[in-house]
């Protein structure tokens, strides 16, 4: 089978065209943005990208079109269409699906999928819950929203029979608004959290409530290929309110002190309690009690599938994390001592808040962090929780926030920081304000959900020849 995937480049649809190429079908592919590293990924594959989504693609006459959830029917401001491939597909009446649709015909299908959905974490537990499985032998399949350091790639058909997929809730396509997790149809589904996010496509918790319910409704209760399993998060209201709608499946909960599985000790070295019961021990280099708790759920989702706690546990002791997860990009040596700067993917308050509360948690005395931050997500962008940007940065010593591109006032939302911040509407008047004040024992935590402009080379360079 032929696919023409539009969007490719993004990080699931380019999952995506690696698991079809992988299987054997013939894959090409168009974005508006081809580049590196995602298309000399791709191109390593033999997969052919196009840049634009120019109508005359149409002439490649795949056998199906999967269409990207970036793809939408927008016209431009002469009147013309954003996605004139698109339009071309309806006109001709030309076959298309979604990725998800195409991934849970043609992939899922037949295996135990272990989806991973929640607010924040998906990728991070996807990624442990893949890894505790190769360390068990059960060589999974797996898609995740980033790459998992141990594996050193996003996606993979693997040989048996589970596969672990990151769930998001985001829609799937112009045209099927629906959650993409509703499409997995899991065995083993990880409720890891849940909070207001995505303001762009929901109006309010309840929504997203709602959503995650569909998704609940997907999970098998017993039958002849065993029961399925809801792994909770016992500490999230929210995710009450979700089973409490109706739950046909069996439930393990984690994280509330009356769980199934709970933790004992600091996040980077504890035991793990099974109903109460010593069952495993986790020692590694990953901060954080967010950190810890997506350890429980990705343990109470492995031994759904066979795996034992203390299993589980050691694997985890080997866990790499993902890139741009506190990603160490380099250090600067001092008269006195170093300069770190490190890349995060954090970009909603909450995940920046739990990141920089993992961080301060490690460090010495006299040692600061700087937290150099934009507010990019299409939820950041509208404005919806500048509100929380203060409580979010408070175990930060300095914040530094890039507001290009925002239609609100980032210097009035951070006001009550008061000396503690500095706004910059430029990556290069950023670079300046973080140099002037960085002295030895800093951690530069540089936070964003997209490239950032490449402020992480430009700080160590500018760091450097200071």
């Amino acid at each position: 089978m032929h696919l023409h995937i539009l969007g490719i480049c993004g990080t699931f649809m380019g999952g995506l065209a690696a698991l079809a190429r992988e299987a054997g079908h013939q894959v090409t592919g168009c974005d508006a943005g081809v580049y590196p590293p995602m298309s000399d990924q791709l191109r390593a594959l033999g997969i052919d990208l196009i840049e634009g989504f120019a109508a005359d693609q149409r002439a490649l006459q795949p056998d199906m079109f999967v269409v990207g959830n970036v793809v939408s029917r927008a016209q431009l401001a002469d009147g013309s269409p954003k996605f004139p491939l698109m339009e071309a597909i309806l006109d001709a009446g030309l076959p298309y699906t979604s990725g998800p649709q195409w991934l849970s015909e043609h992939i899922l299908q037949g295996r135990h999928v272990i989806a991973i959905a929640g607010t924040h974490g998906k990728t991070t537990t996807t990624a442990m819950t893949s890894w505790i499985l190769e360390c068990a032998g059960l060589q999974p399949g797996f898609l995740v929203g980033g790459v998992p350091l141990n594996f050193g790639v996003s996606a993979r058909l693997g040989a048996q029979k589970t596969f672990v997929i990151e769930a998001d809730e985001y829609d799937t396509a112009f045209f099927d608004k629906r959650s993409k997790f509703v499409h997995y149809r899991p065995r083993t589904a990880v409720l890891n959290n849940l909070e207001f996010d995505h303001a762009d496509i929901f109006d309010d918790l309840a929504a997203i409530e709602r959503q995650f319910h569909h998704l609940v409704r997907t999970v098998p209760g017993s039958g002849v290929h065993g029961s399925g399993r809801i792994v909770v998060n016992g500490l999230e209201e929210s995710l009450a309110r979700v089973l409490h709608l109706g739950c046909w499946s069996e439930v393990r909960s984690f994280g509330a002190a009356v769980s199934d599985f709970t933790a004992a000790g600091p996040a980077h070295d504890f035991d793990v309690l099974q109903q109460g019961r010593l069952a495993g021990h986790v020692t590694w280099s990953l901060t954080g009690t967010h950190n810890q708790l997506n350890a429980l759920a990705a343990i109470a989702a492995a031994e759904h599938v066979g795996v034992s706690p203390a299993v589980a546990a050691k694997a985890l002791g080997s866990f790499e994390n993902v890139k741009r997860r506190m990603e160490l990009r380099g250090s600067i040596t001092t008269g006195t001592g170093q300069i770190t700067v490190y890349d995060d993917f954090a970009h909603h308050p909450t995940a920046i808040r739990t990141t920089l509360d993992g961080l301060r948690a490690t460090l010495q005395p006299g040692e600061r962090i700087l937290a150099v931050f934009e507010p990019r997500s299409n939820t950041m962008k509208l404005g919806s929780m500048k509100a929380l940007l203060p409580w979010s940065l408070v175990s930060a010593d300095l914040a530094f926030c890039h507001s290009a591109g925002l239609g609100w006032d980032a210097a009035d939302a951070l006001a009550p920081m008061g000396s503690k911040v500095r706004v910059a509407d430029s990556i290069d008047t950023l670079v300046k304000q973080v140099c002037l004040v960085a002295q030895a024992g800093d951690h530069i935590v540089c936070m964003s959900n997209g490239g950032f402009g490449g402020v992480h080379a430009k700080l160590l360079e500018s760091l450097s020849n200071k």
